[in-house]
């Protein structure tokens, strides 16, 4: 197996060769299509989390939400279980436009540029011994390890004198069967000692298991089948305009998919094949360099994108901006005058400042506390979406502190005003709202 290989996702995730497909495919369509003006078809699968299901819950139908929403068309979905004539049946006969996940090299579809990069994983029980972060390891020797056949880490199992597996089956139909989902939870079932699956599907069910598990990706070894793919787009071929403007569309939102990929913890490869590590999520608050990198979600809150807000602020749900206020420039004397730049945010949107520190003060705290107390009129249950900006930890903390402070409807928008505006949205001038303790809110300089 090469990386140029011609293979489908599945052959990647659930390692189903299409190959032989190839010829019973038919012709590609002659004709150019132009980008979706009226709606978005994208073929997927009706039953295989983490990436898609008739539900609109996996990554992949979240992204394709992403890019109708930036066409400004509404997104359909043709259903056909991933395995054997899933691209004759769907793309080809012209039944929708667009498959979210295929691998770079994939020869029955024109691929776009690739979205992201992951690998094969390692899981095992936290508790069971092994402490393996390579299948080199000794603590590996002898224990029974789940791996679905003729996928490439059962190759590499052998090389390191791995022999003890456990083989789910390779061909296999998504609505009645799930051989890499159910790998993962006989080891937490404690069915088998280890499983190599799939990245994409070893990090979203690992954290669906009641025990913890360890997730290790794993890096490609010299002289072996590759562990790590990227990951493209595909559609049909000479369809040179809706090419481009996927490929444009990855490069201006690839901070949005990376933030939805993180949520259901893809495992993501840079581009010199290391391992890209995730942000954990803190059991108490971030108490500095609050502009950085955050975790992919938050304990008691529901992490959402530019189009659940939308629907949440049109459903009536507040919306809570907690940006700091801007620092007064350095050099100016203690007599200057100073105006700060408008704050510009959602529409609609209750600005907070300097309520998202991980110490704030007693005013901040008390800021917080009677704003969300007026803007839901006292009703715990009505939703809150709090932002800032993308790599803001402030309105993480916020968040965190609305979910302590009893509310139940508490979503978190991580991508924050610039999601918002790379979604095609409009951002207009706020003001601070009126804070009862203090005419200044603001008794921090924020970061």
């Amino acid at each position: 197996m090469t990386r140029r290989l011609s293979f489908s996702r599945r052959v990647l995730y659930l390692a189903v060769a299409l190959c032989a497909a190839a010829a019973s495919i038919g012709q590609p369509a002659s004709a150019t299509e132009g980008i979706p003006t009226e709606v978005l078809r994208v073929c997927a699968d009706a039953s295989l989390l983490p990436f898609s299901n008739d539900r609109r819950e996996g990554f992949e139908n979240r992204i394709a939400q992403l890019i109708a929403d930036d066409l400004k068309v509404p997104l359909a979905f043709t259903w056909w279980p991933q395995t054997i004539g899933f691209v004759r049946n769907t793309l080809r006969t012209r039944q929708c436009d667009l498959v979210m996940g295929t691998a770079v090299g994939e020869e029955l579809m024109q691929n776009t540029n690739p979205y992201y990069r992951s690998t094969y994983a390692l899981i095992y029980r936290k508790d069971s011994g092994i402490t393996a972060k390579t299948l080199a390891d000794a603590s590996l020797q002898g224990a029974r390890i789940g791996v679905v056949a003729r996928t490439p880490p059962s190759a590499v199992m052998l090389r390191h004198g791995l022999i003890n597996m456990e083989p789910y089956q390779l061909d296999t139909d998504t609505r009645a069967h799930h051989p890499a989902q159910q790998a993962v939870e006989d080891v937490a079932a404690a069915r088998t000692d280890a499983a190599i699956v799939w990245g994409p599907i070893a990090g979203y069910f690992a954290a669906r298991q009641q025990v913890p598990l360890t997730v290790v990706p794993l890096m490609d070894e010299p002289g072996a089948s590759p562990f790590q793919y990227m990951i493209s787009m595909g559609l049909r071929p000479d369809e040179p305009d809706w090419r481009h403007w996927l490929n444009d569309f990855i490069v201006r939102r690839q901070g949005d998919i990376d933030r939805i990929l993180a949520e259901y913890h893809v495992p993501l490869v840079n581009a010199d094949g290391t391992i890209r590590a995730e942000v954990a999520e803190p059991d108490g608050y971030r108490m500095a360099d609050y502009r950085s990198p955050t975790p992919p979600g938050l304990r008691g809150a529901e992490t959402v994108g530019a189009a659940e807000v939308e629907r949440l602020a049109k459903a009536g749900a507040a919306l809570v901006d907690v940006l700091p206020t801007p620092p007064k420039p350095a050099g100016l004397t203690a007599d200057s005058r100073w105006v700060p730049p408008p704050h510009r945010s959602l529409p609609g949107a209750h600005w907070l400042p300097n309520v998202g520190y991980g110490a704030p003060s007693d005013e901040q705290e008390a800021y917080l506390r009677t704003g969300l107390e007026a803007l839901t009129a006292g009703d715990r249950k009505r939703p809150l979406v709090v932002f800032c900006q993308p790599d803001c930890w402030m309105s993480w903390n916020a968040a965190k502190r609305a979910v302590a402070l009893g509310y139940q409807a508490v979503k978190w928008f991580p991508a924050g005003t610039e999601g918002w505006t790379a979604a095609g949205h409009e951002l207009v001038t706020v003001e601070p709202e009126p804070n009862p303790v203090s005419s200044n809110p603001a008794s921090k300089v924020g970061n």
